[in-house]
């Protein structure tokens, strides 16, 4: 099973510590596009109209000044550098060891400046979102897109796709193929704060549940043992299933 997660755009940066390390984070083939996309962001991060370009306000100014040291910055285990409203519900720290264990092998967090992200990943607090049309770059889901497919359908293989990203997110890879037809968008009614909860909700379930579902109905079944799930069909070819998932 895969897992899809968003990056939150609150981020813990750590006080001390080993600097970043590329070669050591998982998914070593986007080495390359992570090394690029450094610079670039320091360099647009250095600029007058910094804010302007990223596309946050003034409060934000320290959050784009770490930009500029991400290779010297202490990194931070990614299990530990977002926080929010998903993350505040997924509790890693409080999942037993096993629950950890596979949380660890099937979150995979889709992220602006990094492609994608394991939960034992170390990296730097940054600030870019998915949405960001970036000089030199370009729209950054479009930059990534290309670079995730081949490792990103690999760590699909033959489970369901578990799709909580926002849709700037979801643009930078679309599962494709065999893994299309087992890609599952989870839906939550009401209001974004909402759903971020419940989704976060459905990840650490799914996590303590340690089922392997196989298909979208299968997957139902076993979100089914906490929350109201109702499973609706791709609407067409190529488009994800949904999962409407409300809480108790």
């Amino acid at each position: 099973m895969l897992i899809l997660l968003p990056p939150s755009e609150t981020k813990t940066p750590r006080k001390r510590g080993k600097a970043l390390d590329l070669t050591r984070l998982d998914l070593p083939e986007l080495s390359a596009a992570r090394d690029k996309l450094l610079d670039v962001l320091a360099d647009v991060s250095s600029r007058p109209d910094a804010l302007d370009v990223l596309g946050v306000g003034p409060g934000l100014a320290d959050d784009v000044a770490r930009n500029l040291t991400l290779r010297t910055a202490p990194a931070q285990q990614v299990s530990a550098l977002y926080t929010g409203v998903l993350y505040d519900a997924l509790d890693l720290p409080s999942l037993e060891s096993a629950a950890l264990r596979r949380a660890r092998r099937w979150i995979v967090i889709q992220s602006a400046l990094f492609g994608a992200l394991r939960l034992a990943d170390k990296v730097p607090a940054y600030r870019l979102s998915m949405g960001t049309n970036l000089p030199g770059i370009g729209p950054l889901a479009a930059y990534w897109r290309s670079e995730l497919a081949t490792p990103m359908t690999e760590l699909a293989g033959n489970g369901v796709v578990v799709d909580c990203r926002s849709s700037n997110y979801a643009a930078a890879w679309t599962p494709t193929g065999n893994a299309a037809k087992r890609w599952v968008r989870i839906h939550v009614p009401g209001a974004t704060h909402n759903a971020k909860h419940t989704r976060g909700l459905v990840t650490r379930w799914l996590a303590e549940a340690g089922a392997t579902p196989r298909t979208p109905a299968a997957l139902r079944e076993v979100v089914a043992g906490a929350f109201t799930a109702e499973l609706h069909e791709p609407r067409r070819a190529g488009t994800p299933w949904e999962l409407s998932v409300t809480a108790p």
